[in-house]
């Protein structure tokens, strides 16, 4: 069985990251249920709206229409995945751009997943469009996601020793 003690103190940087991304997603979500009725919504700028849909799927709506089945798919998957990165947080807190990435990650899927658990569907509020075309509604975890996963994707191509 492995050790964690140092390695756990040194990855509390990174948990509280996430704990960061997890409060305000769920904050900037409780603002929006709280203004807004399902399917509202407001203009803020010509390519820009505040909205609140809710979703049933994954990240932009995937299987959102998939008769059920997919929330609890997406619950197991993202608390195996959750798991994981805590594990990989723990294990390597020393490496920073991939625990950067992997913070937001971890707390953008949090944040979801509490939707999921207490809702039924992740909240979401913030759609971008241009004329008839609009990019799916997402919100504060979604975004944490997508930072993420560039910033691992980027860490993804650093040699060896560019620690």
């Amino acid at each position: 069985m492995p050790k964690f003690g140092p390695n756990l103190r040194s990855a509390l940087p990174w948990l509280i990251l996430s704990a960061i991304v997890i409060a305000l997603d769920l904050y900037t979500k409780h603002l929006v249920q709280q203004a807004f009725v399902y399917g509202e919504h407001l203009p803020v700028t010509g390519f820009f709206d505040l909205v609140r849909y809710h979703n049933t799927g994954a990240a932009f709506s995937f299987l959102a229409d998939a008769g059920g089945w997919q929330h609890g798919f997406f619950t197991a998957v993202s608390t195996l995945a959750s798991a994981v990165m805590v594990y990989l947080l723990v294990k390597h807190p020393q490496k920073k751009l991939f625990c950067f990435g992997l913070a937001l990650v971890l707390g953008g899927a949090l944040g979801n997943l509490y939707d999921r658990l207490t809702l039924g569907y992740v909240v979401d509020f913030l759609l971008f469009y241009y004329q008839q075309w609009a990019w799916p509604a997402f919100n504060v975890a979604d975004s944490a996601i997508c930072v993420g996963v560039g910033l691992l994707m980027l860490d993804s191509f650093k040699q060896p020793n560019d620690e």
